[in-house]
C-alpha cells in the first residue's frame, strides 16, 4: 500500500480528478467490455447460422447432384438471393495464407458457428480488404470456397458503440478538468496570500474570492485574521512607541545629570548601567515592532551581505566574504532589505562577539538562497540550539560573556527570516565555533 501511495498524485487537483474520472472510466471499460463480449458472441452466432445455413444447402444440393450444370445452377442461387459467390477448388488445401496474420476477435466467434453447423473443418478469413469475407469448406470432389458479403458475416455496430463509449468517456474527462480547475484555483489563490501574508507581502495578497461556498468561507476568514493580525501589530507599534517615549525620557534626564556631576568611578559606572539599558531598549523595541512596516523588493542579498562584511572589517575584525564569481548575478531576491540587513548584522556581530575569526558564505541552491556565518568560537551544544533563540536567553554558560548584548540577537534574525518564508539554523562550523545558516526562499 506505501508503494501504490507514492505513485498516487499529491495535489488537490489532480487527486479530486482521480476520484471523479477514475471510476467513470473504470465503469465505462467494465460497460463496454461486458455488453460488447456478449453483444458480440450473441449477434456472431445468429449471423454465423445465417451464412451457415445457406452454405450447408449449397454443399446438400451439389453432393446430392455433383455435376457442372447444377453447380452452375447452384452459383445463380447463390448470388441472388443468397448474395454469395461460390466456387470449387480440386485437390486444393483447406487453409490458405491470410492477408494479414492479425485477425478480429469477432473471426473466433463466427468460426466456432460454422464448425458447429457444417459439422466440418472450416477456415476463414475476414482480413482481406474490400466487402467480402472468404470461408472455406472441405467436400468430396475439393474445397468449396465462399465469398460473403461482410455485412453478412459481421456485427459492424462494435467499433461504433466503442467510439461513442469512449467520445462520452472523454468529454465527461474534459468537462470535470474544467470544473475541477475552477474549484481548486480560488484554493490555490487562498494557499499563495496566506504565504505571501506570512512573508508580510500584504499588497499582492489581495484577492476575490470565489469558487464553493467553503472555500468563499475560509478566505473570508483569512481576510478576518489578516485583519486583527494588521490591528494587533498597529496596537502594539503604538504602545511600543509610548513606551519608548517614556522610557527616553527619563533616561536622557539621568545623563544629563551624570555629565553634570565630577568624574568618579561610581559615575562611569551609572553612565555603562543608562547605555546598557539604552541598548537593551533599542532591541527589545526592533524585535517587538517586526517586518511589516517595509515593502517588499527585487535585492541582492549577497551585496547586503557583502556591504555588512566589509563595514565589519573596517572595525577590525577578522572577517571575510566568500562569494564564488559565477553566484554574483544569481543572488536576488524579493525581500525587505532594511529588515534583511539588520538579521545578516545580528549573524555576524553574533560571530564577531565569540570567535576571533569569522566567515561568510553567500551561495544559491534548488529553490533557496543560503548564507554561511561561521566562528572559531567555542560554539553551542546541539542540545542547546533551539534555547539559543529564545528572547533575552543568554548561554554564558558555553558562550563568551557578550557584554553588548541582552539575548535578542539570534531572536530577532529569525524572526526576520521567517516573516520572508525563510529561517536560520544553527549547526558545528568548520573553524570550529558555531555556524549559523540563514536560509531564503526564492521563485524558481
Amino acid at each position: 500500500m506505501r508503494r501504490f501511495r507514492d505513485f498516487l498524485p499529491k495535489g488537490l487537483y489532480w487527486r479530486t480528478l482521480l476520484i471523479i474520472v477514475a471510476p467513470a472510466a473504470i465503469l465505462q471499460l467494465i460497460v463496454t467490455i461486458v455488453f460488447l463480449d456478449d453483444h458480440w458472441r450473441a449477434t456472431s452466432k445468429r449471423m454465423g447460422q445465417g451464412v451457415a445455413a445457406d452454405v450447408a444447402l449449397i454443399i446438400q444440393l451439389y453432393e446430392r447432384d455433383p455435376t457442372p450444370e447444377n453447380f452452375s445452377a447452384l452459383q445463380s442461387y447463390a448470388r441472388s438471393p443468397l448474395h454469395l459467390d461460390v466456387a470449387i477448388e480440386v485437390d486444393a488445401p483447406l487453409a490458405e495464407r491470410p492477408c494479414r496474420p492479425d485477425g478480429s476477435i469477432v473471426d473466433r466467434y463466427l468460426t466456432e458457428t460454422l464448425r458447429d453447423e457444417l459439422a466440418r473443418p472450416v477456415w476463414y478469413d475476414s482480413t482481406c480488404p474490400g466487402p467480402f469475407v472468404k470461408i472455406r469448406v472441405p467436400m468430396r470432389e475439393g474445397v468449396l470456397t465462399v465469398r460473403a458479403y461482410r455485412d453478412r458475416a459481421q456485427a459492424r455496430s462494435g467499433p461504433l458503440f466503442v467510439f461513442w463509449i469512449f467520445g462520452a468517456t472523454a468529454v465527461l474527462c474534459a468537462v470535470s478538468i474544467i470544473f475541477i480547475r475552477n474549484q481548486v484555483r480560488p484554493i490555490e489563490m487562498l494557499s499563495a496570500a496566506m504565504e505571501r501574508f506570512g512573508r508580510g507581502d500584504e499588497e499582492r495578497g489581495l484577492f476575490k474570492p470565489r469558487g464553493a461556498r467553503e472555500v468563499r468561507a475560509a478566505a473570508h476568514a483569512f481576510f478576518d485574521m489578516r485583519a486583527r493580525i494588521r490591528r494587533h501589530i498597529d496596537q502594539r507599534a503604538q504602545l511600543l512607541a509610548g513606551v519608548s517615549h517614556d522610557l527616553r525620557t527619563p533616561i536622557t534626564r539621568l545623563k544629563l545629570q551624570f555629565a553634570m556631576m565630577a568624574p568618579s568611578p561610581e559615575v562611569e559606572d551609572a553612565k555603562r548601567d543608562l547605555d546598557d539599558m539604552e541598548n537593551t531598549i533599542a532591541e527589545y523595541l526592533a524585535f517587538s515592532r517586526g517586518n511589516w512596516s517595509e515593502d517588499v523588493q527585487e535585492t541582492d542579498v549577497g551585496v547586503i551581505a557583502a556591504e555588512i562584511v566589509e563595514s565589519a572589517a573596517r572595525s577590525g575584525a577578522d572577517i571575510a566574504m566568500e562569494r564564488p564569481a559565477a553566484e554574483m548575478s544569481q543572488l536576488a531576491a524579493p525581500v525587505r532589505g532594511n529588515a534583511l540587513r539588520r538579521c545578516l548584522v545580528n549573524l555576524i556581530d553574533n560571530a564577531i562577539a565569540h570567535g576571533e575569526r569569522v566567515r561568510v558564505a553567500a551561495k544559491r541552491e534548488a529553490g533557496a538562497l543560503l548564507i554561511d556565518v561561521d566562528d572559531d568560537g567555542p560554539g553551542i551544544p546541539e542540545a542547546l540550539y533551539e534555547d539559543a533563540f529564545r528572547p533575552f536567553s543568554r548561554l554564558d554558560e558555553t558562550r563568551t560573556k557578550n557584554p553588548k548584548g541582552v539575548g535578542l540577537g539570534l531572536a530577532i534574525a529569525r524572526d526576520v527570516a521567517r516573516s520572508h518564508g525563510g529561517d536560520v539554523v544553527l549547526a558545528k562550523s568548520p573553524l570550529g565555533g558555531l555556524r549559523a545558516t540563514l536560509r531564503l526562499p526564492v521563485p524558481a
